[in-house]
């Protein structure tokens, strides 16, 4: 029977990877498969340039968004034809959150936390301030709630239309109990949507079981699919042809090509889709995912916690300057490690220079992404390694690594 360290060793070398690069910045941008490569190549060389137009059909690239949204739905304990893959996270917070306050027009309020990612808060804000626009009398007007994470629970009330969370924060990969939050949203006749931006591909996230109506995540993280991957989105199967999508485009029409000019959405997640979908794109994505085929969650799980633990003792022993942000019981954490340190961003320039590619967060937060697929403990022991040389030696104190970038 093969260890689960064999497996991990043989997903390693499906990742085209620099040699000498430590990468830990998988939970920001996946690496590139030689999949994903292999699928890009033939995409353009044998379907596009041979088959032009006619791709569409013998190609398969109309049911690509399904077909993709199938494997993810398996990834994230989703039922199939629940999940599709279109746009990217933003877009689809938007379709979900729009749709989940139609589905409750009684009430005003949009529960979020000030731990959630800014962009879900800016999506929001935007949709709020539109329907208030639409509001000329004295009704009550939408509003964004923003309570401290730890307060979430207790402000699920009647008053509530949708609760917002991310699952794993994005900064210091604090993780919500979001099966307290999904039942009690439920008991209150809230709507609940999930970010799953920094737990798919990570976790063993179980969409179905938590009974949450609405998800929306990434498919350029953890799943690997290339910058700027379309996202995914999830509808619980029960309510999907209950919603009235707000961006009602034509591949989400029940019958796109009799071209009718009054819109009649499909039955299914299809309804959630709006515009052509980006091909080339999907393809790398769909490519990407074949590193989970025979892998189960729990597994993964496992191994990050067994990564995370190491990197966590190993700077501990090495860097006392370094404050950890993220929880220490791995059970109440994501899969990447922060910490806290006034000159985070120059620590981080400083660690890329010398082979170890982390990221940094506003104000103060250097982040280490834990991903099994392709990282080990040789890998973790040698960037602890690094990490305390850097530290130690102040490589991080020079103007060059102090320099922001568009990016950081």
């Amino acid at each position: 029977m093969i260890s689960d360290q064999q497996i991990f060793n043989q997903t390693k070398t499906a990742f085209d990877l620099p040699s000498g690069v430590i990468y830990l910045d998988g939970n920001s941008l996946g690496p590139l498969t030689h999949a994903s490569r292999a699928r890009l190549v033939d995409e353009m060389d044998q379907q596009w340039s041979k088959k032009l137009i006619g791709g569409w059909n013998d190609s398969g690239w109309f049911h690509l968004p399904q077909v993709v949204g199938d494997k993810i739905g398996r990834l994230i304990g989703a039922k199939k034809g629940t999940v599709t893959t279109a746009d990217n996270t933003s877009i689809n917070l938007f379709k979900v959150l729009s749709a989940a306050i139609g589905m409750n027009p009684e009430r005003k309020v949009i529960l979020s936390d000030s731990g959630n990612f800014p962009t879900d808060l800016y999506i929001a804000q935007g949709i709020i301030g539109q329907l208030n626009a639409a509001i000329v009398d004295d009704t009550l007007k939408y509003q964004l709630k923003v309570v401290t994470p730890e307060e979430v629970l207790e402000a699920i009330d009647e008053s509530v239309a949708v609760v917002m969370v991310t699952q794993v924060d994005y900064c210091t990969g604090r993780l919500h109990d979001v099966a307290s939050i999904v039942a009690k949203a439920r008991a209150h006749n809230v709507k609940s949507i999930l970010d799953l931006a920094h737990s798919a591909g990570a976790l063993p996230v179980k969409v179905e079981q938590l009974n949450v109506d609405f998800a929306v995540g990434c498919g350029y993280k953890y799943f690997n699919g290339g910058p700027g991957a379309p996202a995914f989105l999830y509808v619980r199967e029960a309510i999907i042809n209950d919603i009235d999508p707000l961006i009602s485009g034509w591949m989400g029409h029940e019958s796109p090509f009799a071209f009718a000019t009054q819109y009649t959405p499909m039955q299914g997640i299809g309804r959630m889709n709006v515009g052509t979908p980006s091909v080339l794109a999907l393809a790398s994505l769909d490519a990407a995912l074949e590193v989970f085929e025979g892998l189960d969650m729990q597994q993964v799980r496992e191994r990050s916690i067994e990564l995370s633990q190491l990197l966590i003792h190993e700077i501990a022993a090495r860097c006392p300057d370094l404050e950890l942000a993220s929880p220490t019981d791995a059970h109440l954490r994501g899969s990447h490690v922060s910490y806290r340190f006034k000159e985070g961003y120059g620590v981080v320039q400083a660690l890329i220079a010398q082979g170890v590619i982390g990221d940094f967060r506003m104000p103060n937060i250097i982040r280490l992404g834990i991903t099994p697929l392709y990282l080990d403990k040789a890998d973790i022991i040698r960037a602890a390694e690094i990490i305390e040389d850097v530290m130690k030696n102040e490589r991080w104190n020079t103007d060059q690594f102090k320099t922001r970038q568009a990016v950081t």
